[in-house]
């Protein structure tokens, strides 16, 4: 498979998302857009935990389901999880029912908690690792781009010591690439140089 795709609205795209609605809006809207929210950085951490062994848009299309059975992914709540309620998920035909999965999404949401409680919040520690900033990538074709690197391999190392859970350093650096840490759209894709603008006038 070519790595860009024309696609009928006249856009080339990075070849990924092929020709799924649902995928493809994930890729133009929100793919490699920088996101600060601590929350939100929490929701997309988990979710790229759950995608393990299984393809994105397996985790895409039942999104929303997770969001109903872990209360939003609030970090707040997920912490309090006890064995009744990890059953309960584990009999959720909605989302991907693996309980060391669900079990390490309540011990990541206790991390979270410790890391907003006593340490400098979420979003700025891994954001730290890039001083604040996306990296930006130019790779021309998917055989360039790395499956971890330098930078996703201490962030792990890092979430694992404060007990954040499946957080490998190809897990985060998929992570890293969804929440707009580096920007791995091929410079072709017509979301590359968008993303570029929106961080220059940041």
């Amino acid at each position: 498979m070519s790595a860009l795709l024309a696609h009928a609205d006249g856009l080339t795209r990075c070849a990924w998302p092929k020709d799924d609605p649902l995928y493809v809006a994930y890729h133009d809207e929100e793919w490699g857009v920088p996101e600060y929210d601590d929350r939100a950085l929490y929701e997309k951490l988990v979710l790229d935990g759950f995608q393990a062994g299984l393809s994105w848009i397996t985790i895409l299309r039942k999104r929303e389901n997770f969001r109903r059975a872990f209360d939003d992914f609030k970090p707040e709540k997920v912490a309090r999880y006890n064995k009744r309620t990890v059953e309960a998920l584990m009999n959720d035909a909605g989302i991907v029912r693996n309980r060391m999965k669900i079990e390490g999404a309540v011990l990541s949401a206790r991390a979270w908690l410790e890391a907003m409680e006593k340490g400098e919040g979420f979003s700025a520690l891994l954001w730290g690792f890039l001083d604040g900033k996306p990296k930006i990538n130019r790779f021309r074709s998917r055989s360039q781009v790395p499956a971890e690197t330098a930078i996703s391999r201490a962030m792990s190392k890092e979430l694992a010591a404060r007990g954040f859970k499946f957080c490998g350093p190809t897990i985060v650096y998929a992570f890293m690439q969804a929440v707009g840490m580096v920007n791995d759209h091929l410079v072709k894709c017509h979301r590359h140089d968008v993303l570029v603008k929106l961080d220059k006038h940041r």
